[in-house]
């Protein structure tokens, strides 16, 4: 068997991860980027995000799988997000987002999240049926002496629903990215970002606009749970992957950097899928810290952030 079809094989497997990754880590740098906040409980918003949408696909056990992943894709992000709005307005506000305090802040609340999503869902990994799970042969091109032909080698295909992840997680980004740049919202987003002292003399609440922000962190990292449940399962202890690789993401695309975050998400989950295919998944990680930390030394503002202005 030629090496060619495998390395498609790994490489759509690894644009799946890197989409979910894009999401979850576009939902940190924004909350780091407006608010300058590390918010060290983004994976557990990710965990709670995975866990209410086997809660509700449970819940309509009666109906088809796609009314099941349908109703969770639009419900649990919402759920995630007012639980984060909550967040906000009842610890990090209190803590006037200071920036040693609120990092204390958010590692109780991974606990708080952690034990009791323990208490109410238990221990064990939820499944979730996906909506559609048609498997598609990869096809390959091999070298005849009467020429180049097609066929599609054994045992090897890919799923329809993980195609169809990565066609939604691209279409949220550019959805992200359009309220970002296109909405009043967005703009006193970007306002709040660049100086928050003169948006609030223009009568901008900057309270309210951080409380916004972290509910769409929150939603966000939720809508890349809810996505790769089908694939992974959900469980209490699921958040803490989705935080390091995020954090390894935005660290590495410069720190509030959107642009920047979205290239690094490409360059880590792309990277560690392959490696976790040919190789292991500890391995990949081992990797991508090593690379953050490189970057750290050689670069500490990241690689995509421009200078100072």
């Amino acid at each position: 068997m030629e090496l060619g079809p495998h390395l498609v094989l790994a490489l759509l497997e690894s644009a799946v991860s890197t989409a979910v990754l894009a999401l979850t880590a576009i939902g940190l740098a924004l909350v780091f980027g407006i608010m300058r906040v590390v918010n060290v409980a983004h994976g557990e918003f990710f965990m709670i995000g995975a866990l209410i949408a086997w809660w509700i696909t449970d819940l309509l056990t009666g109906f088809s799988p796609a009314v099941g992943f349908i109703v969770a894709l639009l419900v649990s992000p919402l759920i995630v997000g007012g639980i984060a709005y909550a967040s906000d307005r009842l610890v990090i506000h209190r803590v006037q987002y200071d920036p040693e305090r609120t990092i204390v802040a958010t590692v109780g609340l991974l606990y708080i999240f952690q034990q009791v999503s323990l208490m109410s869902f238990g221990p064990d990994a939820r499944p979730v049926a996906a909506p559609f799970n048609t498997r598609l042969a990869i096809p390959w091109f091999e070298h005849t002496e009467t020429g180049w032909s097609l066929y599609w080698p054994w045992g090897l295909s890919i799923t329809s629903y993980k195609l169809a992840v990565i066609g939604i997680s691209i279409a949220l980004l550019i959805g992200v990215w359009l309220v970002l740049s296109r909405t009043r919202i967005g703009l006193i987003m970007r306002a709040t970002q660049q100086d928050k002292d003169i948006a609030q003399a223009f009568g901008i609440r900057i309270e309210r606009v951080y409380g916004l922000v972290f509910a769409a962190g929150g939603a966000l990292a939720a809508l890349g749970a809810v996505l790769i449940v089908p694939i992974q399962q959900a469980h209490y202890l699921m958040g803490g992957d989705p935080l390091l690789l995020s954090f390894i993401v935005v660290i590495l695309g410069g720190l509030g950097s959107l642009s920047g975050t979205l290239v690094a998400a490409a360059i880590i989950g792309l990277s560690n899928g392959m490696i976790a295919v040919f190789f292991s998944p500890t391995l990949a990680k081992i990797l991508a810290t090593l690379l953050v930390a490189v970057v750290l030394i050689w670069r500490p503002e990241g690689l995509f952030t421009r200078g100072s202005r």
